[in-house]
């Protein structure tokens, strides 16, 4: 990442880079997962880009590409997203050992924490900004 891109970012906050990389994110998974169904529950309407790890509770797989993918309103909101058919079908698209490894993130969370990060922010950012 150069100086310049740094720069660029120098003025805003955690809070409005994070506000930004989930925006850029969201969108990226909602194009990305286009044409498929909800992961969970499998409608054809999914709105929502949905966390298998609550990005709440586990703010270090907030951004992981394999922790999001798309989900029906239904599912993420009213159904706490609908865990266990969202395993499942997880499985199904990423293969066990990709989910084994967001297993062990969350795990590695509980043990250590997590703290933002205004560069990593960046970086997301600016990777998912490339796409547009």
């Amino acid at each position: 990442m150069t100086v310049k891109v740094i720069q660029k970012y120098k003025g805003k906050t955690i809070k409005q880079l994070k506000a930004k990389a989930v925006e850029l994110f969201h969108k990226w998974i909602r194009e990305r997962d286009a044409g498929q169904s909800c992961i969970s529950c499998g409608t054809w309407n999914f709105s929502d880009a949905g966390h298998y790890y609550a990005a709440g509770k586990f703010p270090n797989l907030k951004f992981n590409e394999n922790n999001v993918h798309g989900q029906c309103r239904r599912c993420n909101y009213y159904n706490h997203a609908n865990l266990i058919k969202y395993r499942e079908n997880l499985i199904k698209k990423i293969g066990i050992e990709e989910v084994e490894k967001l297993d062990l993130l969350a795990a590695q969370y509980k043990q250590v924490g997590y703290k933002w990060d205004r560069f990593f922010l960046i970086e997301i950012i600016e990777k998912y900004k490339s796409y547009y």
